[in-house]
């Protein structure tokens, strides 16, 4: 058993080494595809969104960039790159992943990188481009690729025809990329194409990415997998071939994702996190950490706050493994032995070493309850409140 002072000291490097990024669209009004209930604090600016996110990272310390929609926070494209290197300065974070929006449109009924309109592919991959051309403006390191092409019908489009569509697609987008910029592909095996998904599951995603160049990897949403499947078994195969590039992370009741994180399962997370530390250092610097979560009924900051505290504490919690004994126990085969020194560690109360971890580093021991007496909710929601916009389907 570690000493209090070997534990503190391992405490601390793993949460140094913990940063994650925040989404702006989880401080904006969104829902589901039925409704939405609008919230008064809610961002409807990118300033607001900013402004937002520069909180949440005064009070954890560790949610340093801002994931951006390109449609929705850069409306006009690459000339708004000089109103966000504004903001940077001003709230003290910076552009994270652009995300490219190839769903929103109505000519992309019918798909986007994959329609069969030879015309509107090319409308996609323009998309794709600028929205590279916007990563390396802000010097953002990653693009983030959500794909919703598909099909609902058997029949009704040629699969074969759509891979080498995509293919092509994506080789084009990373022949633009910058010398320090990466493709991230993520899948989702349905919704809103319900008879197949053009990008379904890890593997076909690593072939596109293996496709495409050097620079792409895949992405890994945590809301995106089947009931039961195992998920860290797909994260331990991805680090096994040198393909995994990031996460989304959420959490999820049955299929899609915007639960927050740990919130259903977070013996799940501490299992993905567990992988990851066994990958090493080298891996993890190569490996993106983001939110993406749309809180309809939750309070948006502080749903954020208390999302990347969940995710510092299964972070730390993972760290702590003793992992010479684990594997001392797994080639003995100690199967009862085993499972309890990992559930053990699960069940580890960590909070104290987060709050004295965070004492260390001058930030309040408890996030929410700094944000809940700080009157940030508060003068927000009295401000934007007064002139709050009708509810949209976008953020």
């Amino acid at each position: 058993m570690k000493s209090e002072s070997a534990l503190q000291e391992l405490a601390f490097q793993a949460l140094d080494s913990f940063q994650i990024e925040i989404p702006s669209w989880g401080f904006a009004n969104t829902g589901t595809r039925f409704g939405k209930f609008v919230q008064a604090a809610a961002a409807s600016t990118l300033e607001e969104k900013f402004s937002d996110a520069g909180q949440v990272h005064k009070l954890t310390g560790v949610t340093p960039t801002l994931a951006l929609h390109v449609l929705w926070d850069l409306p006009n494209g690459i000339s708004d790159a000089d109103a966000v290197r504004s903001l940077e300065s001003q709230y003290g974070v910076t552009a994270g992943s652009i995300n490219p929006n190839l769903f929103q449109d109505q000519e992309f009924k019918f798909g986007s990188l994959c329609n069969p309109s030879a015309e509107i592919r090319e409308r996609a991959i323009a998309h794709m481009l600028d929205s590279v051309a916007i990563a390396r403006k802000l010097g953002s390191q990653d693009v983030s690729l959500w794909l919703p092409d598909g099909s609902n019908y058997p029949g009704t489009q040629s699969i074969r025809k759509r891979i080498q569509w995509l293919e092509d697609a994506l080789r084009r987008t990373h022949d633009e990329l910058g010398p320090n910029q990466r493709l991230l592909v993520e899948y989702k095996p349905f919704e809103p194409a319900f008879y197949h998904t053009d990008i379904a599951d890890w593997g076909m995603s690593a072939h596109l990415a293996r496709s495409a160049g050097p620079k792409a990897r895949v992405l890994v949403d945590t809301g995106h997998h089947y009931a039961a499947q195992n998920i860290e078994q797909i994260v331990a195969w991805l680090l096994h071939i040198d393909m995994l590039g990031g996460f989304h992370f959420n959490d999820r009741r049955y299929a899609d994702d915007d639960l927050t994180l740990g919130s259903i399962d977070p013996y799940q997370i501490f299992r993905i996190f567990h992988e990851i530390h066994l990958a090493g250092s080298e891996s993890l610097a190569q490996i993106a950490f983001m939110i993406d979560q749309s809180h309809n009924l939750k309070g948006k900051m502080e749903a954020m706050v208390q999302t990347v505290g969940a995710g510092q504490e299964l972070w730390l919690k993972a760290a702590l493994v003793d992992r010479d004994q684990l594997d001392f126990l797994q080639n003995k085969c100690e199967l009862v032995a085993a499972e309890e020194l990992f559930r053990g560690t699960f069940w580890m109360d960590v909070r104290p070493l987060v709050k004295e971890w965070r004492r260390a580093r001058g930030l309040p021991e408890d996030p929410l309850l700094a944000l809940a007496e700080g009157g940030y909710v508060q003068r927000i929601t009295a401000e934007r409140g007064s002139k709050l916009a009708p509810a949209t389907s976008y953020a």
